[in-house]
């Protein structure tokens, strides 16, 4: 499994109509790509930090379809007035347990197959009994040795109690991959149908 996403750094006002863009052009016009499985759409309201990610089922599927969504990513930048930078992605986990409120996004370089093992063994197990956890993935850039860990959380109060547990598991992953956390950043997430299927 395969995505891409466009992060764009917007105009905070201009939030609400890059929601509608994504729910009345953008999603429809993928769900009719071949090999395309969804979208998602994440926010940040106050600094107008957005992140949409489309999957894929091959690599090829997603490839094949960048140049006829190049004109839809950039209209998605101008709606937004932003900025624009997209990346490909491999999906190594996925896991859901129910539709979630907002997410937390975390960038961590290192060895890679050493951050996926240690995120399926030992932090999945962990925010699994954490309060309000409703789903975590895993994408990894292998060209660059960059990947984005995601939690997300029924509720943003949900999301703040599980800083302190999380700022320890990020750390717990740059250690056992030899790598650097590069960033960390908390949205809402304001459109959810990935449609990615269990990779746990």
């Amino acid at each position: 499994m395969y995505a891409r996403s466009s992060t764009f750094h917007g105009n905070p006002a201009k939030i609400d109509a890059g929601i509608k863009f994504v729910e009345a052009e953008a999603a429809p016009t993928l769900s009719k790509m071949e090999g395309c499985l969804g979208l998602s759409l994440l926010v940040d309201r106050a600094t107008g930090y957005c992140i949409a990610t489309s999957s894929w089922e091959t690599e090829e599927a997603m490839t094949a379809s960048d140049a006829m969504l190049r004109p839809m990513r950039d209209r998605g930048r101008d709606v937004l007035g932003a900025s624009m930078q997209v990346d490909s992605w491999e999906i190594v986990v996925m896991h859901r347990t129910h539709h979630a409120a907002c997410c937390r996004a975390s960038w961590l370089e290192g060895d890679l197959d050493a951050m996926t093992e240690t995120f399926r063994v030992a932090l999945l197990p962990r925010l699994e009994e954490m309060d309000g956890f409703c789903s975590a993935s895993l994408l990894v850039d292998r060209a660059t040795g960059l990947g984005c860990a995601t939690t997300a959380w029924e509720s943003h109060d949900a999301m703040v109690a599980s800083r302190a547990m999380a700022d320890e598991m990020r750390e717990c992953a740059a250690t056992e991959s030899s790598g650097v956390v590069v960033e960390v950043h908390e949205f809402d997430l304001a459109y959810a149908h990935l449609h990615v299927p269990e990779m746990a």
